[in-house]
């Protein structure tokens, strides 16, 4: 998919308030209201754009408990691990890695007993070998 400078833009936009109307992004982007909304037809389209979502406040944000939790796994063990993850409500993001790790948890819970509680069910799980958690004190960018 080749995305342009307006698109690149237009997406930025999206990022920053996905609930923007269209009038308002045509004005931002000095395009037709009828142009953007092709482009965003296309974006969805072509599957650039596949949702629209919730950007909570920091004010909550900063109420929850964030860690990393780097996971070693068992050898052809990845499906089963990853399913299980997936069914866990905490895990917000999961990324394969390089390393001496074979995947990164990103967790959230609203207490520190709760985060405690996620990190022995993922620790228990069936195929994870070993868990190494550092809970995430500042987020100092966020784009």
């Amino acid at each position: 998919m080749q995305l342009t400078l307006k698109d690149r833009e237009l997406l930025a936009l999206l990022g920053e308030n996905a609930r923007t109307p269209v009038a308002a992004l045509a004005k931002k982007l000095s395009l037709s209201r009828t142009t953007v909304q092709a482009r965003l037809e296309r974006l969805e389209r072509e599957g650039v754009i596949t949702g629209y979502g919730v950007r909570l406040s920091a004010e909550y944000s900063s109420s929850l408990i964030n860690a990393h939790i780097l996971i070693t796994i068992a050898p052809k063990a990845l499906s089963e691990v990853v399913a299980s993850l997936g069914r866990v409500q905490g895990v917000t993001t999961l990324h394969s890695v390089s390393g001496s790790f074979d995947l990164i948890a990103i967790i959230v819970a609203p207490t520190i007993t709760e985060l405690d509680q996620l990190i022995d069910e993922i620790g228990a799980m069936n195929g994870v070998e070993r868990t190494l958690s550092s809970i995430i004190l500042s987020t100092r960018i966020s784009r």
